[in-house]
């Protein structure tokens, strides 16, 4: 049986640099948003480690906190909100949606599994175009614990009613890539500009530059061609 093939959000089917004007007009540098981010992304898996519990809206808030306050900018909590809320308005990239569309067609079963909450990634998924080609949306929200956590995965499978081997997690990100590897599951890594994996972690079997590269190779892995 073909593998359910769960997507990360987040850079990896969608672009986040399209919020970077935005922050170039609060702050005057268009870098603040990846090193918002960056520490969005620490702050959670410094929780997820230490097993306390914020939903990744609210990490992202107090990220930018941190963010404004290491570079002294006074920052009004109603424009901070602002910003954050805006990823749930950024764009698929292009290659997103003709690889799902492949992968369908071939008659994989595709899902999303996100650290955002359910109703900041249906909205996304939404205004992406891209909702009408996923079976299921699921949020590590609702098992209170954020990639690469191992209960996110394992929920995924559960809503599937497959054993965690019968997934495979489609993302950009190395530390999710390894938190799916590690709790059992497989992986296919898409290495979007900039992003490798890590070495010293487990490798998955398919990896590749572009959603159609990814989409071909798992579709050859899961079904034979």
């Amino acid at each position: 049986m073909a593998r359910i093939c769960v997507f990360d959000v987040n850079e990896t089917m969608l672009d986040l640099k399209a919020m970077a004007p935005a922050f170039a007009a609060v702050f005057g540098d268009a870098a603040v948003l990846k090193e918002w981010f960056g520490q969005m992304l620490q702050n959670a898996l410094v929780a997820t480690i230490t097993h306390t519990y914020a939903d990744f809206g609210q990490h992202g808030k107090a990220a930018l906190d941190m963010v404004a306050q290491r570079r002294a900018f006074a920052l009004d909590p109603a424009v901070r909100d602002q910003l954050v809320a805006g990823i749930r308005t950024i764009p698929a990239y292009p290659d997103v949606r003709p690889a799902l569309e492949q992968m369908q067609a071939a008659g994989l079963r595709l899902a999303a599994l996100t650290n955002s909450t359910h109703a900041v990634a249906h909205a996304q998924l939404d205004n992406a175009g891209l909702l009408d080609l996923f079976e299921a949306v699921l949020s590590a929200d609702a098992v209170q614990r954020l990639k690469p956590a191992p209960e996110p995965y394992q929920m995924a499978a559960q809503h599937f009613g497959v054993p965690i081997s019968e997934l495979r997690l489609i993302a950009c990100h190395a530390w999710d890539i390894t938190g799916v590897l590690r709790a059992g599951g497989a992986g296919a890594f898409i290495a979007r500009p900039g992003f490798v994996l890590d070495p010293l972690a487990p490798r998955p079997d398919v990896v590749g530059d572009t959603m159609g590269a990814i989409a071909e190779q798992i579709i050859a892995s899961e079904l034979g061609g």
